[in-house]
């Protein structure tokens, strides 16, 4: 007797399962992509303005000019200067457009530095060499606040790969439960392969075929739908001229063809052990 026999391909109930496996795998890789997203995108904002100090001077030219000195003489600078009035221009673009400027609109005066590699705490030390010289000035250290992005980063992986687990865990629990009702339906048939001498491998080898090609046909789709879905957003971000400077410069990697490409994968090794396991236990009740 084949497996095609005992399981037909056209069981209705199949349907459902395949139905919510491929939304689960849907679901489990979006969030892996997300996730990746997330954290390439944050690693490139910290990379970006690691070392990054912006100082805004306030007074005459004469104070810019001396607090331009101090700095570019602290031991921990690697570089400083004064930004010109085109350098704000680009940084308010955002804002204020292509057109630049207005004339009459008063512009901060700004210092921007480069710190040396693993050196910490200049803020302070720059703000208190200020006040010593009676220069009013703001110093802001971006480690500071790229330390938080990287905690914040780092929060919010934990939790998407808590969520990828916890999608795949679910897939596995609803996978063993259709498998359980699959064998309580053809319990006689069962019950009469175990009579004949059948061995229990050669029966769950059956469960294991069906829900190995169910799980990676559900994964596959999962997984395209996940592409789409993530394509998409890209497309609608790279649309938005006017606030792509808002978001981090995304795409679709290799590392995300690879998340992709592992989706059916974990699907149907994880349909197929779940079959297994499942079977196996039911059998041994038979005993």
């Amino acid at each position: 007797m084949s497996s095609s026999s005992l399981l037909p391909k056209d069981d209705a109930r199949d349907a459902a399962l395949f139905f919510v496996v491929c939304a689960l795998c849907f679901l489990g890789a979006l969030a892996a992509l997300s996730a990746r997203a997330a954290y390439s995108a944050a690693n490139d904002w910290t990379n970006d303005v690691t070392g990054q100090i912006t100082i805004r001077v306030e007074g005459s030219p004469k104070h810019l000019e001396r607090a331009l000195q101090i700095t570019q003489s602290f031991d921990g600078i690697a570089s400083a200067r004064a930004l010109t009035k085109d350098d704000a221009e680009e940084l308010l673009s955002p804002w204020l457009g292509k057109n630049g400027v207005p004339d009459g609109l008063p512009l901060p005066q700004m210092i921007a530095a480069e710190a040396l590699p693993n050196v910490t705490g200049i803020g302070i030390k720059l703000e208190k060499l200020f006040s010593e010289e009676h220069i009013t000035a703001t110093v802001d250290d971006h480690v500071v606040w790229s330390a938080d992005v990287r905690r914040a980063t780092r929060s919010a992986r934990t939790v998407a790969l808590f969520a990828v687990a916890l999608l795949a865990a679910t897939a596995i629990a609803v996978i063993a439960f259709a498998t359980h009702a699959d064998l309580l339906a053809r319990k006689e048939i069962v019950n009469v392969l175990h009579l004949c001498g059948a061995r229990d491998s050669f029966i769950a080898g059956i469960f294991e075929r069906r829900f190995l090609g169910l799980g990676l046909q559900a994964g596959t789709i999962g997984a395209v739908l996940a592409l789409g879905a993530a394509a998409f957003l890209l497309y609608m971000a790279k649309q938005s001229d006017g606030q792509v400077w808002l978001l981090p410069q995304l795409s679709l990697s290799m590392i995300d063809g690879v998340i992709l490409g592992f989706t059916p994968i974990i699907a149907g090794i994880s349909a197929m052990m779940a079959a297994r396991i499942t079977v196996i236990r039911s059998l041994a009740e038979l005993v």
